[in-house]
């Protein structure tokens, strides 16, 4: 749970890296937390509570996976391989799915070996 409020409260920052951790971490607290809210909104007949959910972690989820793709030495401009019929998904997974570069890159240290409060 740390994990993913460690990226909400960085909810903008598109610069530096991200561990693997940290970004799988998020997406499965976000994917229980988005089908809890289907649930509910299944529940209620409105599924009003799951589309606001969407809309607020939006941003914190192209932020995480920009910061992902910086860990792996890939501009954040990446992200847009997902918009490629068929492969692009999937290519798009692989770099996430990838260990970061052990040694500093242009986008920053390797965060396995700063401090983490969490």
């Amino acid at each position: 749970m740390n994990w993913y409020l460690a990226v909400l409260k960085n909810y903008a920052g598109f610069s530096g890296r991200a561990r693997r951790k940290e970004y799988w971490m998020f997406a499965l607290f976000n994917f229980i937390a988005a089908v809890v809210l289907g649930a509910i909104g299944l529940a209620i007949d409105s599924q009003v509570p799951y589309y606001i959910y969407l809309l607020a972690v939006l941003i914190p989820s192209l932020a995480v996976a920009v910061r992902r793709l910086h860990d792996t030495g890939r501009s954040g401009w990446w992200i847009l391989i997902a918009f490629v019929p068929l492969v692009g998904g999937i290519i798009l997974l692989v770099f996430l799915c990838l260990e970061g570069a052990h040694e500093a890159n242009e986008y920053g240290a390797n965060p396995k070996l700063a401090p983490q409060g969490i």
